[in-house]
């Protein structure tokens, strides 16, 4: 992958459009200092783009994903996850269970969307099998995502499996479209395992003084899929479920029963952990001049290197002012049930990725940028301007390339508007979590540029050298933009 690195100096006694077009306009020129004469330099440089595995990413979060999915080109996908249930200190039960009897226990996976229908990728009407079993090691808060669910749960003891589509066809439009619907799985659980439950808050309520000591009574439960594929779940939310009947008074004095329930959520306060495993991806990692790959979650990404030690030598005391990354993607795969592109990307240098995460950190541009949301007209994903990155290198460590890694994410944020000017805030960026695939270009063909200088009047008689760029993937613009007042 070439890129083009383009300088301008000051006081260097060449022409001030070295190299351009004459047919440009060089207004301007007579009435600059004669020391302000600017040089155009142009050098082309190489940078090395490679497709890696990522082992495993952070993914300290709430949600999950749960199924399986293979894609052709992209390799199969198994996604499930571990976690534990919120307990409020010294918790009780609401109402006293007539006559101390539990009547059912439910799991609901909730996979609430931004319709009716839930959140999924691949078949909707694939048919699937979720299980869960009990936990019996306490949960570690190792947010990485290639852990063992065998290290903490016997395989053998099953506490119930439902069968599903992430459609359900059983549910009447008049349910689906009612405001208290929400897509769910619901996985029915032993009613002893709720019985030993209200037995406990009985017998020894110290087990419900805090969340620790609830935890020592019930680690938690492994969500899985044992059978099917074609389709994984965007699980918003998992709630255990104790279902039981109390009675009240009515007004004539007689005895009637309610039912009722208690609930358990996964929450920020207790650890979930998400399992992501990636196979038959040995194509993506093939070495080839034409490609670059992504795959989420916790699959490849790619990886760059900037040239730092062959650029420093050029730059002397000249100003890095641009520098534009523009990845050009591949139409989407046209079978059925293609991975579609993930919404943004991440740059940032490959040694500071763990810290990123695992700090909760944002992009501060000037060593971890964020992508524009990627463009499906243009298939396109931009970083505008990565000069803080490369001035950061040459100040730091000018004798070593910048290795950098261009990972997909997932952005939160939050607008207020302040006098009629909206103003955008980021409040978390994350490991993309949910099933995507994407091949960017990198050949030749992508990185030829057209490039135009001309100089132009603005307000209070001010000329400023203007640019008109196409700029592709991979090209490195360093630029000193000099102004000068009319006499």
């Amino acid at each position: 992958m070439k890129i083009k690195l383009l300088i301008l100096g000051l006081g260097l006694g060449a022409s001030i459009l070295a190299g351009c077009n004459d047919d440009f306009s060089s207004i301007g020129t007579s009435i600059q200092p004669g020391d302000d004469t600017i040089a155009v330099y142009m050098d082309t440089f190489q940078i090395q783009a490679t497709t890696v595995q990522l082992d495993s990413i952070y993914a300290r979060s709430t949600s999950a994903q749960l199924g399986e999915l293979y894609d052709p080109l992209y390799g199969n996908l198994v996604s499930d996850y571990m976690c534990q249930f919120y307990c409020p200190s010294d918790f009780q039960f609401a109402h006293t269970p007539y006559e101390g009897k539990i009547d059912s226990v439910e799991f609901n996976i909730y996979y609430n969307g931004s319709n009716k229908n839930g959140v999924w990728v691949g078949d909707s009407l694939a048919p699937m099998r979720a299980e869960i079993f009990k936990i019996t090691s306490p949960l570690q808060k190792n947010f990485y995502t290639n852990i063992d669910p065998k290290q903490y749960c016997n395989m053998q003891e099953s506490m119930g499996a439902q069968a599903y589509t992430a459609y359900n066809t059983s549910i009447s439009d008049s349910l689906r479209n009612s405001d208290g619907y929400s897509p769910h799985v619901s996985i029915k659980m032993p009613t002893e395992f709720g019985q030993k439950f209200y037995d406990e808050t009985i017998n020894n309520p110290g087990t419900f003084k805090n969340q620790e000591t609830f935890n020592e009574f019930f680690p938690g439960l492994y969500v899985t899929t044992t059978f099917g594929s074609g389709n994984i779940l965007s699980v918003a939310s998992s709630v255990l479920k104790i279902y039981y009947n109390y009675a009240v008074k009515s007004t004539a004095g007689k005895d009637s029963l309610i039912t009722t329930w208690e609930a358990f959520s996964v929450t920020k306060e207790v650890i979930q952990l998400s399992r992501f495993k990636n196979t038959d991806m040995s194509q993506l990692l093939q070495p080839n001049d034409s490609y670059a790959f992504f795959k989420t979650p916790a699959g490849v990404c790619t990886r760059i290197v900037l040239p730092t030690k062959e650029i420093t030598p050029i730059m002397k005391e000249r100003i890095v002012n641009n520098l534009p990354l523009e990845l050009k993607a591949m139409p989407q795969e046209d079978w059925q049930y293609a991975l579609a592109p993930p919404p943004y990307l991440l740059i940032l240098p490959e040694d500071s990725v763990k810290s990123f995460f695992e700090g909760n950190q944002i992009n501060n541009n000037v060593t971890s940028f964020l992508s524009e949301a990627y463009n499906e007209t243009t298939r396109t994903y931009s970083f505008p301007n990565l000069a803080n990155l490369l001035k950061y290198q040459i100040e730091k460590d000018p004798d070593k390339d910048m290795a950098l890694l261009i990972i997909p994410v997932d952005w939160t944020y939050t607008q207020s508007n302040n006098y009629g000017s909206v103003q955008t805030i980021t409040t978390a960026i994350t490991n993309y979590l949910a099933p995507s695939g994407v091949k960017i270009r990198k050949d030749e063909e992508v990185m030829k540029k057209v490039r135009r200088f001309s100089w132009e009047a603005v307000e209070n008689g001010v000329f400023r050298q203007m640019c008109d760029t196409q700029t592709p993937q991979g090209i490195l613009t360093v630029l000193r933009q000099p102004s000068y007042e009319l006499e």
